[in-house]
């Protein structure tokens, strides 16, 4: 607008002074030609004024669309949510400048692997950042090499499986889900709607994980202040010999007998995505409660268990929790399932990558958890989102670079109601019960 009110200025000015010299009845002054020429010389600095700022506007855009952006997920058998979530953001920007990768679904016994696809992505002069969600073993040390070598590459860390102070001394972010208020908030919900015993479903490998073992503490506090039982029951790890179809053949035969044990109150909750379909498929058959899995999503489980298709709601999440609460309510399941309305392993994918974008074009700082947040909901528009930095339990120290994020509970029904989780102050004493 600066420039347009330039240039009208300066015709305005040299109209009026033509218009001077037409009705003066003689030959032109030498005052009425100054002006003219002035008038002239104005519109022309004017004109090359614009065409400078234009210029200049037009090699910022290209300047700023002149970088690659990296994202690394597992495959979709073992964490679709994650994948999908990179395809979305790839699908918004362009295959050009999203680049993709996929970690091995067996990454525990090919770590030298996973380091590697990592690591490769900076061998791309133009890449600026990389993404990995979930940030599985060997994302510390691939990190630490992109560092050596390319210092300039943002590196972020989503749903981090090692320490939490281990990959934050390599990574620039760190965006975990609060395992902490989530831990007492699953239980909270699960007490309102009158669960008396909660059982907890995982293996040695997760449990040996920071946030999960803190987590599993912070529950079973939880449980002790509401008055509920907490039992723990061991599943086989699907990275293992006994594969994918091992572990959930194992979750679903043992679903009956957790239930008639623990009684139609009981609630569950697994630390592995594919141990939640079974998990899922069972309890709606048998009775027994949700509140949400490890890392919530309508898509988590649900379609699988449901038999459900949601090839023409894809991407559309109102209409996937739409499609599959329906399904649930059908089933008998109304008030006894919850997920998040969006995808947390999808909206950290894109949000995070979104949050890249945004920092490299100058447009956020890269440790503002209200930045963080916007990115998020640009791709969960509506939810309700809430978060702290981590606390280290030894020392009581807040991390800069390291936050935990979560997202309201919601629980299907006819009509299905959102737990108000996010507005919940959780007690201090759970940031430090290890």
């Amino acid at each position: 607008m600066k420039r347009i009110a330039k240039v009208m200025a300066s015709v305005l000015l040299l109209s009026t002074v033509l218009t001077a010299c037409g009705s003066s009845g003689g030959g032109a002054t030498i005052e009425t030609v100054a002006k003219t020429e002035a008038a002239t010389e104005a519109a022309t600095e004017a004109a090359k004024e614009e065409k400078a700022e234009t210029e200049a506007a037009a090699d910022t855009a290209e300047a700023s669309a002149d970088y690659h952006i990296g994202i690394v997920t597992g495959s979709v058998s073992q964490s679709e949510d994650d994948r999908r979530g990179a395809e979305a953001f790839q699908e918004k920007y362009g295959e050009d400048r999203v680049i993709l990768a996929t970690y091995p679904d067996n990454f525990t016994e090919e770590l030298e692997t996973t380091v590697q696809t990592i690591v490769n992505l900076s061998d791309d002069p133009e890449m600026k950042a990389i993404i990995v969600n979930q940030a599985i073993p060997g994302t510390t040390e691939a990190f630490r090499q992109i560092k050596e070598r390319r210092p300039d590459i943002i590196c972020i860390a989503g749903e981090s499986h090692e320490d939490l102070p281990e990959i934050g001394s390599a990574a620039d972010l760190v965006c975990n889900n609060d395992f902490v208020a989530r831990g007492y908030l699953i239980i909270r919900t699960a007490h309102e709607l009158g669960c008396d015993t909660f059982v907890h479903i995982s293996f040695p490998r997760h449990l040996s994980y920071e946030t999960m073992s803190r987590r599993v503490a912070i529950m079973k506090a939880a449980c002790e202040e509401f008055g509920m039982n907490f039992v723990m029951e061991s599943a086989p790890d699907p990275t293992t010999d006994v594969g994918v179809p091992g572990a959930q053949a194992y979750i679903a035969e043992h679903v009956p007998e957790w239930v008639e044990k623990y009684g139609q109150n009981s609630a569950y909750f697994c630390t592995n995505d594919a141990h939640t379909e079974p998990l899922l498929r069972g309890l709606l058959e048998n009775g027994g409660y949700f509140i949400e899995a490890d890392l919530p999503s309508p898509l988590m489980g649900y379609p699988g268990a449901l038999g459900l298709d949601l090839t023409a709601e894809a991407g559309d999440f109102t209409k996937i929790l739409a499609k599959v609460e329906s399904a649930v309510v059908e089933k008998g399941g109304a008030g006894r399932f919850g997920t998040w309305a969006y995808s947390y392993g999808y909206t950290v994918s894109a949000g995070l990558a979104q949050h890249a974008m945004n920092v490299i074009d100058g447009n956020s700082e890269l440790t503002d958890i209200d930045d963080i947040s916007k990115a998020y909901e640009e791709f969960s528009p509506g939810a309700a989102w809430n978060g702290s930095n981590y606390t280290n339990a030894d020392t009581g120290v807040k991390a800069d670079n390291t936050f935990l994020i979560y997202q309201d509970t919601y629980i299907m029904g006819d009509p299905g109601k959102y737990m108000g989780s996010t507005e919940i102050e959780v007690p201090e004493k759970y940031f430090t019960t290890k």
